[in-house]
């Protein structure tokens, strides 16, 4: 389990294809930082394993699945990625509960910066936009983030300073694609009441 709160912008340092997979080296000096072979990180929200890893790098596998549903397939040398290590029991849990698997894809639609912060419009797959509500969490590229407007095909999120500064989304332009991952509660709440006839 992650929360959303993003420790460090890492790197691709080294990409192999493979026949239904791919193989990422990515760099993180704070991720890597005690990690052990099985231990998982998310990049960019998908939950990988740690396959090995070395000084201040680390490899991680990608299978077909992986990258069919996710932006991850995108990704090539010197690509900055948002990299967060599993929450440890008791931590504090600063962003929401985050599981690392993706749900979609969505694309930056628009940006409005202003003074202090910045207005992000982001596409939703049609699948998803009931997940989504006004002052709800959703994860973007594994980011923890409030959702300011909820549409039937998009949200907005407001972007801080420091979640600018410090993650993919300073960097991701219109038309690049982001990783979305819905509040996992919500998708419990929506398959009980579900198994239940939708009332009671």
């Amino acid at each position: 389990m992650f929360t959303g709160i993003v420790e460090e912008l890492g790197e691709i340092t080294a990409v192999e294809t493979l026949d239904d997979a791919c193989r990422f080296r990515l760099r993180g000096p704070v991720v890597t930082e005690g990690a052990r072979h099985g231990d998982s990180i998310a990049v960019n929200g998908v939950c990988l394993t740690v396959v090995d890893h070395e000084g201040d790098e680390f490899t991680a596998d990608v299978m077909a699945e992986t990258l069919n549903r996710s932006s991850l397939g995108v990704l090539t040398i010197g690509s900055r990625v948002n990299l967060e290590r599993s929450t440890a029991v008791g931590a504090r849990l600063g962003g929401h509960i985050v599981q690392g698997h993706v749900d979609g894809t969505g694309e930056i639609l628009e940006r409005k910066p202003s003074e202090h912060w910045e207005l992000v419009r982001i596409s939703l797959p049609a699948d998803l936009a009931r997940y989504v509500v006004e002052k709800g969490s959703i994860t973007v590229d594994g980011i923890s983030l409030t959702v300011v407007d909820a549409g039937p095909d998009f949200f907005t999120v407001s972007l801080i300073p420091t979640t600018l500064a410090l993650t993919t989304l300073g960097l991701k332009q219109p038309g690049d694609p982001v990783n979305l991952e819905v509040d996992v509660i919500a998708k419990y709440v929506e398959r009980l009441l579900g198994a239940q006839g939708g009332t009671r």
